[in-house]
């Protein structure tokens, strides 16, 4: 069972206040969950990884670079008549620019095509500097660590300096065999994209190749790890049309997480996989936040998934007891978690199995059905039926373990 966090708010936030200080932080959801789980999997230990987007813009060079291909100081050059004996002064000799000197006064008489060649080249080194600062700037920080959470100093002491308006947290608990590996740990990054994981791909082994097979070649060698979470990063990658792109509308990266989980139905339907599939999928180009709480069941409850949201979210009572406030109609601030980070019921609302939800750059929040096969509409009585048993015995559970639950994980055992 992993548990995920994502914070976006108007204003940045001291990580702290998400992953460390609240008495039901992340961490503390590491090895004390409240959304109880079968003991034969107690804990988030395989390692974490905070993910966020820094809220400082790239700063603006004012003065161009000086032109490297320019000697400096200026040095009198003379021609020596070698016949004579003597220095002739038949040529002067020519100053060279210091990288002082203003290219453009007219008092050097530098030939135009060397001026402008200057000034061009001081032009290109000027934008291609801003455009990597730029860039740099868009793309997230990433800190993992294959350590449990709640023992590693240093996250505890970088939450305590690190603010951002974006935010993702993630503790992991493996669904696969292996030693911990922080290649393997969340949120994984492309460019300004960001992604994370909650779930697990029934039998990914039995598409994994498949799900290889179908990816452009820059895609296929980028995963650094091995899980099935990371390539389906790379089925979401893939169905953008142009992961490199440095602007994305919501509606892209909506469509692109619809057609990720279609894709993967659709490869796990071919490869005779009849169990569910849990993809609690979250993605971010540090505007847009897109989240899914979806099982491949219509008879099944997908992993637990909540939203919050108000104008601040404050620590009200010593001891890490925090809550949401509302004091107007706005949003500041939009949390997405597997597991509420406050004990007031009333801060968090559960999402709908099946149910995507898209924070736009705006802070408008919105909640989209996914409609497919495996889609059960409100109104209909099935969707109130459906079991949370097969997510409990996966240890991705909400609530309590059902009678069966606890019957199925005694046979197993």
């Amino acid at each position: 069972m992993c548990r995920l966090l994502i914070y976006k708010g108007t204003e940045p936030i001291q990580l702290s206040h998400l992953v460390t200080r609240p008495k039901h932080s992340i961490i503390n959801q590491a090895f004390e969950s409240k959304l109880r789980m079968p003991s034969s999997r107690p804990m988030n230990a395989d390692g974490f990884g905070i993910g966020w987007y820094d809220p400082l813009p790239a700063p603006i060079s004012i003065m161009p670079p000086r032109p490297t291909s320019v000697p400096a100081p200026p040095t009198p050059v003379y021609n020596d008549d070698k016949e004579s004996g003597h220095a002739s002064h038949s040529h002067a000799y020519v100053p060279t620019p210091s990288p002082d000197l203003n290219v453009n006064d007219p008092s050097l008489n530098l030939p135009e095509d060397r001026m402008a060649g200057m000034e061009d080249t001081s032009i290109e080194i000027l934008k291609a500097r801003e455009r990597e600062r730029e860039l740099e700037n868009e793309r997230p920080c990433l800190f993992k660590s294959i350590h449990p959470a709640w023992s590693n100093a240093n996250l505890t002491r970088l939450a305590e300096k690190i603010r951002s308006a974006l935010v993702f947290a993630h503790v992991r608990a493996s669904t696969m065999a292996g030693a911990p590996s922080e290649d393997n740990c969340h949120p994984w990054m492309f460019d300004k994209l960001m992604w994370m994981h909650n779930g697990e791909i029934n039998d990914f082994k039995k598409i994994k190749r498949a799900v290889q097979q179908s990816l452009p070649e820059e895609l296929f060698l980028y995963p650094s790890g091995y899980t099935d979470s990371e390539w389906a990063f790379m089925i979401f990658l893939s169905k953008l049309k142009d992961p490199h792109a440095r602007l994305f509308t919501h509606v892209e990266l909506r469509d692109a997480m619809k057609e990720t989980i279609q894709f993967i139905n659709k490869l796990s339907k071919e490869a005779g996989i009849t169990g569910p599939s849990l993809m609690n999928f979250v993605v971010t180009d540090g505007e847009t936040v897109v989240a899914t709480r979806y099982i491949s069941s219509r008879t099944s409850e997908a992993s637990s998934l909540f939203f919050s949201s108000g104008t601040s979210f404050d620590e009200y009572q010593e001891g890490g007891l925090y809550r949401m406030t509302k004091a107007d109609k706005r949003e500041n601030i939009i949390m997405i978690a597997s597991e509420p980070l406050t004990f007031e019921r009333s801060d968090w609302m559960e999402v709908k199995t099946n149910t995507m939800i898209v924070i736009t750059p705006k802070m408008n929040l919105l909640q989209i059905p996914i409609i497919d096969e495996f889609w059960v509409a409100p109104q209909d009585p099935a969707a109130l039926s459906r079991s949370r048993d097969f997510a409990i015995r996966m240890g991705f559970g909400l609530g309590f373990a059902s009678e069966q639950a606890k019957r199925d994980e005694a046979e197993e055992s």
